[in-house]
């Protein structure tokens, strides 16, 4: 998670969260926090307009893993912290379960699969295909819904 999001999750502003971050540098290690590369910034900033008066941030933004966030809740020790913490400690257990099932369904569906003899072959190569990630986006996405025709 990047730290503006945090700090609006947490009611700071993102430099109040930066300045904890950096007096309590010890407490994050390059694996629980680390500063975007300015390719990676850049990158952001084409996908998220924020402008500001002085031209935008100064610095890149730091991206936190789950053991950051945790780490969070000891730096920023409101009850809005604690609970945040909460929330997003169980929204990353909920997408480990999500994750832990995906690989159970793959696993179960191997088995399966070894046991009809290539009969349902189309059928497996089709499931396979829905429990594949989703694409990079090289590929320009198909519009959905109606186009209005223009009349000249």
């Amino acid at each position: 998670m990047l730290d503006r999001d945090l700090a609006a999750l947490y009611g700071v502003e993102t430099r109040a969260l930066n300045q904890a971050v950096a007096r309590n540098a010890a407490r994050f290690p390059r694996d629980f926090a680390f500063r975007l590369s300015a390719r990676e910034a850049a990158g952001l900033t084409s996908q998220i307009v924020t402008a500001r008066s002085h031209g935008g941030r100064r610095n890149a933004p730091w991206a936190f893993t789950e053991q950051g966030v945790a780490m969070l809740s000891s730096v920023l020790r409101s009850p809005r912290a604690v609970a945040v913490n909460v929330a997003i400690m169980r929204a990353f257990v909920h997408l480990r379960e999500m994750l832990s099932a995906h690989a159970e369904l793959a696993r179960r569906l191997d088995e399966l699969e070894a046991r009809t003899d290539g009969r349902f072959a189309q059928v497996f190569g089709a499931i396979r295909r829905l429990m594949a990630p989703p694409p990079d986006g090289d590929e320009p996405r198909r519009r959905i819904g109606f186009v209005a025709q223009r009349t000249t």
